[in-house]
């Protein structure tokens, strides 16, 4: 018995004392992650843009974004805001001659993509150069690369340029397999949403909007590529159908890259550009420390009252709260609310990256955003997706500003209740029954399949909301009825042909928003407010021990874990739905 409690004590004290390193070990790794002690850039150093992690809209200031628990690496996503001030911040250094690209993947929407471009080119007019190297390149981080002066790729590599490729999986046959009917109820020809369900191939209208879609955004790259780098949009897809870029002599040969190197010899052509000897070494700034790097005076805030105030929106819409990767109709709106009633902020700009979601959800947000045009200068910055609920928030703004490659309209509503009954009787043994006081009492149940009351209900629901929505948007975009059920009907366009049909105004990022901004709100001096107001330290930290399930199945499922993530999606949302059809990633 003695021998037993020893070993049961020894056990507990080495699981307290692991427990205790692992503690220490975590405090200190939250410390060195917020950390921000003043960083001195040396002279001739370059700004190091190692972009292999999510572009998103605002950084985080949760420690425990994108950490790892299981490798303690930190994976955490680049903020656009923050990738602008020190793209911005780098052009006005002195102690800046230069930026690294670093790019093999790129984990972003094309729409970012080009926002980062524009910035990179406007960094360019420094006279400051841009050098950009990848072991291989996806086709994004090569459109992202072709900003640089010179492009070079391991000897090794290759990059991927052939064309841009939609595929949808289809599962239909799945579901008739395991006895579940999809019942969906929808109101607009190109509102395919769900028809990976009920079909087995594209239909007519939906392989129309997307090929219509990829080829937009195709062709704007290849223009963007064309113009840095001499070549015409025959020639490039001349490239692209023979895939001359997939060794690196291929892209040398067909003037896609300028050179085939290791990355050692990268630093080589770096002590040249700046003139420093063999031996010394490259003094290269990564970007998370960068950030803490002191602002030029012409950056640094102004003491004016005056502010705008900068509203961002971004994941699937659903109600309640929300948190940071979603839009909960409360918090969008209480934030908009905010800004509103702040005297001191002159003008808004509601930065939208969505593809829809709840009907309910949206209108809450909505009604805020009417108010809030009513009172002050209203604007839109687009991302890489603004469609469905995430058009119908912006349709009031007094202007809508999006990049030609983003993703809008799919003015559109549906709704689905899957009849699970064969599934649960004949697959599972499984059975139900009923009592009820009413007709309608078990209206949405899955367990049978819905009759033709029911379907009529549902339907005269989708037509009323979709009426809403068509209204909504002719009232808010000066725009007949007529014309904006047209070009509506649950259809998506790209930004270039939604400026075509009127439902976008110009082209251009959120940094131009804000110039917009102010100049409608008719001020030169302001500060920049973002909302909603991120929360503090002690409540993030909690939130991110509740998101370990998440992080360790996108450890583990790797880019799979979207599928796990659109299902978790799906669950959030009730009711009838405004929501793009799919999500769309393009290779």
């Amino acid at each position: 018995m003695k021998q037993f409690f020893k070993f049961l004590f020894a056990s507990m004290l080495g699981f307290f004392l692991t427990f205790l390193l692992f503690v220490f070990i975590f405090i200190g790794i939250i410390a060195s992650i917020g950390k921000k002690d003043p960083v001195e850039v040396a002279p001739q150093s370059l700004l190091h843009l190692k972009l292999n992690t999510p572009i998103v809209d605002r950084s985080s200031d949760n420690p425990l974004d994108g950490f790892d628990f299981f490798t303690f690496a930190s994976m955490k996503p680049v903020g656009l805001n923050e990738l602008t001030r020190n793209i911005r911040k780098a052009k006005e250094d002195e102690n800046v001659s230069g930026i690294f690209l670093d790019l093999s993947m790129t984990q972003t929407g094309w729409s970012t993509i080009r926002e980062v471009r524009e910035l990179l080119l406007d960094f360019k007019e420094s006279g400051k150069f841009i050098v950009a190297y990848g072991d291989v390149m996806t086709q994004g981080a090569y459109y992202l690369a072709t900003v640089a002066d010179e492009i070079y790729i391991n000897p090794e590599g290759g990059v991927d340029f052939r064309g841009l490729n939609a595929e949808v999986m289809f599962l239909k046959n799945m579901l008739e397999k395991i006895g579940i009917e999809p019942q969906l109820i929808r109101h607009g020809k190109f509102k395919s949403a769900g028809e990976p369900l009920f079909l087995e191939k594209l239909s007519p209208e939906n392989r129309e909007q997307l090929q219509d879609y990829i080829s937009s955004i195709w062709n704007t790259a290849l223009k963007d590529i064309g113009d840095q780098r001499q070549l015409s949009i025959n020639q490039l897809s001349d490239i692209a159908n023979t895939f001359e870029t997939r060794s690196p002599e291929g892209a040398l040969q067909a003037g896609m890259i300028d050179g085939i190197v290791y990355r050692d010899e990268v630093m080589d052509i770096f002590r040249e550009k700046l003139e420093i000897e063999k031996d010394k070494k490259v003094n290269l700034v990564q970007l998370a420390r960068y950030n803490n790097a002191p602002l030029p005076k012409s950056m640094i805030p102004t003491r004016t009252r005056d502010k705008i105030a900068v509203v961002y929106g971004t994941g699937n819409i659903i109600m309640g709260e929300g948190g940071e990767g979603n839009m909960g109709g409360d918090r969008i709106a209480e934030a908009l609310r905010k800004a509103r009633m702040d005297t001191t902020v002159k003008a808004i700009v509601f930065r939208v990256n969505s593809g829809g979601g709840s009907a309910l959800a949206s209108e809450i947000m909505l009604r805020e955003a009417m108010l809030a045009a009513e009172e002050k200068p209203f604007i839109v910055s687009m991302g890489d997706v603004a469609a469905s609920g995430g058009y119908y928030v912006a349709c009031y703004a007094d202007k809508i500003i999006a990049n030609p490659n983003t993703l809008t309209g799919s003015i559109g509503v549906f709704g689905m209740i899957p009849n699970m009954q064969e599934f649960f009787n004949d697959k599972l043994g499984i059975t139900f029954d009923n009592v009820k006081t009413n007709t309608l009492a078990d209206l949405g149940s899955v367990s049978r399949p819905l009759n033709r009351v029911e379907r009529e209900i549902i339907q005269s629901e989708i037509e009323r909301v979709y009426e809403t929505f068509i209204h909504h948007v002719a009232e808010g975009r000066n725009l007949p009825v007529a014309r904006v059920d047209s070009i509506a009907q649950g259809r998506i366009w790209s930004g270039v042909d939604a400026k075509r049909v009127g439902l976008i105004d110009d082209f251009g990022g959120i940094n131009y928003a804000i110039e917009q901004a102010a100049e409608m709100a008719e001020i030169e001096n302001y500060r920049i407010v973002e909302y909603p107001e991120q929360k503090d330290l002690m409540t993030m930290l909690r939130e991110g021990f509740g998101g370990m399930e998440a992080r360790f199945l996108r450890s583990r499922l790797g880019e799979s874990y979207s599928v796990y993530e659109k299902m978790q999606q799906a669950t959030e949302n009730t009711g009838i739905l405004m929501r793009i059809p799919y999500d769309v990633s393009i290779d």
